[in-house]
């Protein structure tokens, strides 16, 4: 690979001058700079950018942590984070950790290495470990997490709580929905706690009874969804509609009803939430809450590159960011006041 050694030679600059015009020193003059540059993009030289974060004592890295990468939700959440990154001259690096111990082993090793600058981090809730690994360390995070509550981080939430709320008031006022199943997300996941809370107090206060048997907990997979969505279909009584706790869940709902043979809306209408981009072609288009995934992962990339770039910010106040969420409505649902 090209090195600083080889641009000196072909510029017959000093290595010194070399490095600082690479640097943007502005003690280099602006035709060396162009010269240097110029002769670096020539011959297809590339930092080593361990090395210069060694040099400068610092790091252009932006550490991503994510329990899953599989999921298009995921997808869309790198997609955001990566835009703001790249515009700052940062790097994006993804690291996947499936389980909370996964993810303290994780934290613990990339934490003390040096080789992040910062660190995003998604997680479903914010335990006692997790908080004092959190708050010992010196490297400038966010937390993407649906745990609003917690008050001694910055934290970038959706609305979890007035989007489901708003389709649920949806499905009774509007569709005039009485029989409503909800498949939850993990009971120890803060976006599905608020999530399955929402939704009851939507019913209460609409006078909608909830059976117990109508309250199924998954696990946010589409696999997880096939299984519960043909267990609420096979009840004896069935519910008019399924309110998934997310997209994925309600595409394996789409999958039961296929095996079953039942028709969407017709037989049974199909909800879910967060609009992942194949939410609009599924066959009928789902009805879903848009979670504004990537604005998600924007908002919590430029509230770090901010921290990173101002020093000031270490010591102040931690934001609270709420993405508002807005629903779509498509044909996975009908009217059924005449029925």
């Amino acid at each position: 690979m090209p090195t600083i050694k080889d641009i000196a030679k072909l510029t017959k600059l000093s290595i010194a001058t070399v490095s600082r015009a690479l640097n943007d020193d502005p003690k280099v003059t602006v035709e060396t700079k162009l010269l240097v540059k110029k002769v670096a993009e020539q011959i297809n030289y590339r930092p080593n950018i361990l090395a210069r974060n060694f040099v400068l004592r610092t790091s252009n890295i932006i550490g991503l942590i994510l329990p899953d990468i599989t999921d298009e939700f995921f997808s869309e959440l790198i997609k955001g984070v990566d835009e703001v990154t790249y515009k700052h001259n940062y790097f994006t690096m993804v690291i996947s950790s499936h389980r909370y111990i996964e993810l303290e082993n994780t934290l613990n090793s990339i934490l003390r290495n040096g080789l992040l600058g910062g660190l995003i981090l998604l997680v479903p809730n914010i335990n006692k470990t997790l908080k004092n690994i959190l708050s010992q360390t010196i490297i400038p995070f966010v937390i993407i997490s649906g745990g609003m509550h917690s008050s001694d981080f910055d934290v970038v939430s959706v609305d979890n709580y007035q989007g489901a709320y708003d389709m649920t008031n949806y499905l009774i006022k509007k569709c005039g929905y009485k029989k409503i199943a909800h498949i939850t997300g993990p009971k120890d996941n803060d976006d599905a706690k608020i999530r399955v809370k929402a939704f009851l107090e939507a019913c209460k206060n609409n006078n909608i009874k909830v059976p117990d048997n109508f309250i199924v907990e998954g696990d946010f997979t589409r696999e997880t969804g096939t299984r519960l969505g043909m267990h609420l279909m096979n009840l004896k009584n069935r519910p008019e509609v399924i309110f998934a706790a997310n997209d994925m869940m309600a595409l394996g709902c789409y999958d039961a009803a296929s095996k079953k043979g039942m028709s969407i809306p017709e037989d049974i209408a199909i909800v879910g939430f967060d609009n992942i981009f194949v939410s609009q072609y599924l066959n009928p288009p789902l009805t879903t809450v848009a979670a504004q995934i990537e604005d998600e992962g924007r908002k919590a990339a430029e509230l770090l590159i901010k921290k990173i770039e101002n020093k000031d910010l270490k010591n102040s106040r931690p934001q609270k960011i709420k993405i508002s969420t807005e629903l779509i409505i498509r044909q996975s649902t009908k009217p059924v006041k005449n029925k």
